[in-house]
């Protein structure tokens, strides 16, 4: 089982360092597509200053300082030619300078351990001075701009010391650890850092050998160790897990020795119990057990009782005892229920009925006034119109039998109401209906709308309709919520005012007609048209109040989107 985990282990290791080197080979590539690399390679060493500058200038803005933004753990970038020209980048480190001998020394190097054929090739190596064994090299010869062999190098740097970022999330325990050994046998990464760059012993290397992809067990390091390595086939490195033998067989004879004496604790327990209270419980427990499925079932029946008593039977008669208050209990709450459910329809039949009966006392006194002045002065048609519009409105407010109407029936009642006002106020007024003929059939609670128009004639316009003033009514569905809105540029509702408003509409209560600042008893359209609302569709419709002081309200109905085509336009 260690093994296998090992193996997982081992195996991400070496999947995640071959997807972080190959990271760094892409910059590699971006650098050799850069047209200035490629002219730098082929460029004499005889060349002016200017000239050196002026392409150690433009690659760093082109590749280099974005490939140090991109990857902040790049120490250095270079570039040598077979002419000795070079040129050096440098990333947070100290910079080192160096002549033609140096450079020399340096592509010696690296072609001697470099592929031949343009392969990125991985050194424990670093041209920066102190930095030996603590840097990685990835190299790889390239060709100039118009030569077709490869007479040039290409080199970055980074920190070997990085490499355990990757493996930080890997638990290996307290003693063990990963490391990692290029192809030369040397150590290229482990945690303890006075061993890279140093040769593993040959013994430890032919066992890891000769192991292959399995595990083998090595002293070589002060004690008894499991080792299991894995090679890349990118990088050719060997990634190796090792964990300390006595750590592994811990948990091992821990369960052994906590298994026997659990078991035979166990074992002993059980025989006893058995043996004390095989023939006294399992009769009255299956006595008991048939009682409990009948009662599931619903037959709420004692069970008989054995003629001895002991503590089973102590329980069968508490068990009695129990379904009989349980089915005493039952019966009561059922007959609570049914009178609690029958109470709550009658206050809601009763509150639903009073709303509709709620219409403003106020508008059939003004309007009635009119129809007499009218009477009065003369006779004319307006008379006749006022009324017939009245008449259309009370007997539509009193269908206290219909609690949802369509959408154009409840336009048909503003315009009624439109006509009254027309010559209470004595002057014509539009209102603007910007909802789509395809909602003029969805359906709403009844005598909701021209309240909502009424509120914004008492209280948006308070000195008087005016030409700018105007109202809008507008539909529409969004998410399944059918909503028609009332829109005014009157003169709005103050913040303290709307944040009470807003506070009566969450109590959901019905409004009765509360004393407001003046002394007067206040309006109850707005609440009870949410009310209303909530009492046909649910506590989670209602009314939204949207409101700028001088700018205009607006007002939104929310409704379930339920279109009724059944529904015909009453006349």
């Amino acid at each position: 089982m260690v093994e296998n985990q090992m193996n997982q282990i081992v195996g991400n290791a070496v999947h995640h360092t071959d997807l972080y080197l190959k990271d760094y080979e892409r910059s590699i590539v971006s650098l050799m597509t850069n047209r200035k690399v490629l002219e730098f390679i082929e460029s004499p060493i005889s060349r002016k200053e200017y000239d050196y500058y002026s392409y150690w200038t433009q690659i760093r803005e082109i590749s280099a300082d974005p490939l140090f933004i991109r990857n902040p753990k790049l120490a250095c970038i270079y570039l040598i030619g077979d002419k000795q020209n070079a040129i050096y980048y440098y990333n947070d480190v100290d910079a080192n300078s160096f002549n033609l001998d140096d450079i020399q020394k340096q592509r010696d190097y690296l072609l001697e351990n470099t592929s031949a054929d343009g392969q990125l090739s991985i050194l424990n190596h670093s041209i920066l001075a102190g930095q030996q064994n603590q840097m990685l090299t990835l190299v790889r010869r390239i060709r100039g701009l118009s030569s077709r062999d490869l007479n040039g190098l290409l080199a970055i740097e980074m920190r070997s010391s990085d490499l355990s970022a990757l493996w930080k999330g890997v638990d290996l325990g307290k003693y063990g650890y990963l490391f990692i050994l290029d192809d030369k046998g040397q150590y290229v990464y482990h945690p303890d850092a006075s061993k890279v760059g140093a040769e593993v012993p040959v013994a430890f290397e032919l066992k890891l050998k000769q192991a292959g992809t399995n595990s083998f067990v090595d002293s070589s390091e002060g004690d008894d160790r499991m080792y299991l390595g894995r090679k890349s086939d990118y990088s050719g490195w060997q990634l190796v897990v090792s964990m300390p033998l006595h750590e592994l067989r811990k948990p091992v004879t821990n369960i052994r020795s906590t298994t026997l004496v659990v078991g035979f604790f166990t074992l002993v327990l059980a025989i006893l119990l058995a043996y004390r209270f095989g023939k006294s419980i399992t009769k009255p427990i299956q006595l008991l057990k048939s009682g409990m499925r009948e009662t599931e079932k619903g037959n709420w029946a004692p069970i008989p009782l054995p003629p001895h008593r002991d503590e089973i039977v102590e329980l069968m008669m508490r068990y009695n005892v129990m379904v009989n208050r349980l089915s005493e209990a039952v019966d009561r709450v059922i007959l609570v229920e049914l009178n609690n459910t029958e109470i709550q329809l009658e206050r809601q039949k009763a509150e639903f009925q009073s709303l509709q009966l709620q219409i403003n006392p106020h508008f059939m006194y003004n309007t009635l006034e009119t129809i007499v002045c009218y009477a009065t002065i003369q006779e004319s048609e307006e008379i006749s119109e006022i009324v017939e519009a009245l008449a259309y409105m009370l007997r539509y407010s009193v269908q206290t039998n219909i609690e949802e109407i369509t959408v154009a029936n409840e336009l048909k009642h503003v315009l009624h109401y439109m006509i009254i006002l027309r010559h209470r106020i004595g002057r014509e007024f539009e209102i603007d209906v910007a909802m789509k003929p395809e909602f003029l059939l969805f359906t709403m609670v009844r005598l909701t709308l021209q309240p909502l128009i009424e509120n914004v004639f008492q209280h948006a316009f308070p000195e008087g309709v005016e030409d700018f003033h105007f109202i809008r009514i507008d539909g529409g569905v969004d998410d399944g919520i059918f909503w028609v809105s009332v829109q005014d540029n009157g003169s709005g509702i103050s913040e303290t005012e709307l944040a009470e408003l807003q506070q009566k509409l969450s109590a959901n209560r019905l409004a009765d007609g509360e004393m407001d600042k003046a002394g007067k008893k206040g309006g109850i359209g707005v609440l009870n048209v949410h009310r209303r609302i909530q009492m046909v569709y649910g506590e989670k419709y209602g009314l939204q109040i949207e409101s700028i002081p001088e700018k205009g309200t607006k007002m939104t109905m929310l409704m379930p989107a339920s279109p009724n085509t059944q529904l015909q336009i009453r006349k």
